[in-house]
């Protein structure tokens, strides 16, 4: 079903796109099939917290007949061991054991010549484990944590993109206005879920066209909210779409809906074709090619299509490291901030939004949204103090940055990672980041006592990309396995 919004009036909003998590505490007894059908806010990560949770009351999911402390709700079968109340100052269990397993790993020579490591609980902030921490180094893909946290604060989860049709300057002209809708696409059904519609906007395009008596419109174009440069830097249309505000399917020719492949070299002009097509399919004749335009000051839209949610967006981004959503979303950031939407506006938006949350970016730099650039900089412990504010019970807002991170051995960029007996699997939560000779790796983890640890990895100057993964999925195992 896609999400429209007739001129008039909006339909109710659906529910955010599910991330394929699964139900991980339950352990690897539970099949793939299973993981697939449950959605992120079942995942193991939310049952172990509600757990622990229930563990901490007298009352809630829990049985508590036997006395002691209480065994597991049916509905929530748990692999971690029964956990025992702690205060907010109690020493960190463990610490010791954890570098003691963490230490090794990180010298692996696969993890190149320079590397950072932290590890906090999220509840009490405490630090388990630093190593180079402080070093703001290329991060790739992991920005893209920062960048999912700077959108969600300024505009929350439940924000949606319009694109619209508006009546043009002159009689028989309309135009499509592009608002950065990254999930906007041009079938009729969308493969990557609920999201604008272009098919539904030409359907109620048509249809007030004809209430009004009209058959024959020229049509305009606008894509002006996006300023600035429209090729990332990077330059490499494989990975990324030029960024502009009127861009269909990503601006790829085929159904895929993540990965690299090649792109349009004009995402604007040929969603407008696209849409050109659609309205005469409905009746209605559009005259000459599309072109540039600009839609009036005020004008009243004659329909509307809506995005997906702004949590899941963030989700699909993160899990499958959509550098086209996460471009759109920094620069979404930059309009709520009343910046210019381009790199440069984007780049200074994050950086105040994220500053706004009282964290502290010394030595950061958001050169872009998707960690393309290698000129973005971040620290692990930069990255952890992310991943701890997003689980920040007062801060409910940043959830999906949680919830939209892979799963190791069974979504997004962790499907063929930590899989099978490995500790990690179906526990471990991360993003993934890869450029030529960087590896990192950022998430959360429950661990064997039942504290929410956020963990970061980052490696430069590696000389094998396989290899340097590996290394660093040994080291989420490890944090995953130690007491």
């Amino acid at each position: 079903m896609c999400d429209r919004e007739r001129g008039w009036s909006e339909v109710p909003l659906v529910k955010t796109w599910q991330l394929i998590a699964g139900s991980a505490v339950a352990g690897l007894a539970l099949s793939a099939v299973t993981v697939a059908a449950a959605g992120p806010w079942d995942s193991g990560q939310r049952k172990a917290e509600r757990d622990r949770a229930a563990s901490w009351s007298g009352t809630g999911g829990a049985d508590h007949a036997a006395g002691g402390l209480p065994r597991t709700a049916p509905s929530a079968p748990g692999v971690l061991a029964g956990l025992a109340p702690r205060t907010a100052n109690a020493a960190p269990a463990g610490g010791g054991t954890l570098a003691g397993a963490l230490a090794p790993l990180l010298a692996d020579p696969a993890l190149g010549t320079v590397r950072g490591a932290s590890v906090v609980d999220t509840a009490t902030g405490q630090v388990l484990y630093e190593s180079g921490a402080g070093e703001a180094m290329t991060p790739a893909s992991t920005v893209k944590i920062a960048t999912a946290s700077a959108a969600l604060a300024a505009l929350g989860p439940e924000h949606r993109i319009r694109t619209t049709v508006t009546p043009g300057a002159g009689p028989g002209e309309i135009v499509l206005v592009g608002g950065g809708d990254p999930s906007l696409t041009a079938k009729k059904k969308s493969p990557a879920g609920s999201g604008g519609s272009l098919v539904a906007l030409a359907a109620d395009t048509a249809q007030a066209l004809k209430a009004a008596g009209t058959d024959t419109v020229t049509l305009g174009y606008d894509d002006s909210l996006y300023t600035g440069a429209v090729l990332h830097p990077l330059n490499d249309n494989t990975n990324i779409a030029p960024v502009t505000a009127l861009t269909a399917d990503e601006g790829r020719p085929d159904d895929s809906t993540s990965g690299p492949v090649a792109r349009t070299g004009d995402p604007s002009k040929d969603t407008a074709r696209a849409f050109a097509a659609l309205l005469r399919d409905r009746g209605i004749k559009v005259g000459g090619e599309p072109a540039k335009a600009k839609a009036p000051a005020g004008a009243q839209p004659l329909a509307t299509t809506l995005s997906t949610p702004l949590a899941g967006l963030v989700e699909r981004m993160l899990t499958n490291s959509d550098n086209d959503i996460a471009e759109a979303l920094a620069r979404q950031t930059a309009l709520a901030a009343g910046q210019p939407a381009s790199f440069e506006g984007a780049e200074k938006a994050v950086t105040e939004k994220l500053a706004s949350l009282g964290l502290d970016l010394t030595g950061s730099r958001f050169a872009d949204g998707s960690g393309l650039n290698r000129a973005d900089r971040l620290s692990t412990r930069h990255l952890t103090a992310l991943l701890a504010k997003a689980a920040d019970p007062r801060h409910p807002e940043l959830r999906p940055v949680l919830t939209g991170l892979p799963v190791a051995g069974f979504t997004g960029t962790l499907r063929a990672r930590n899989t099978a007996t490995s500790p990690a699997a179906g526990l471990v939560r991360a993003k993934t980041g890869t450029l030529n000779g960087v590896n990192s790796l950022a998430g959360t983890v429950v661990d064997p006592s039942g504290r929410l640890l956020a963990f970061a990895f980052l490696a430069s100057n590696t000389p094998d990309k396989a290899a340097a993964e590996k290394g660093l999925d040994k080291l989420a195992a490890a944090v995953a396995a130690t007491p």
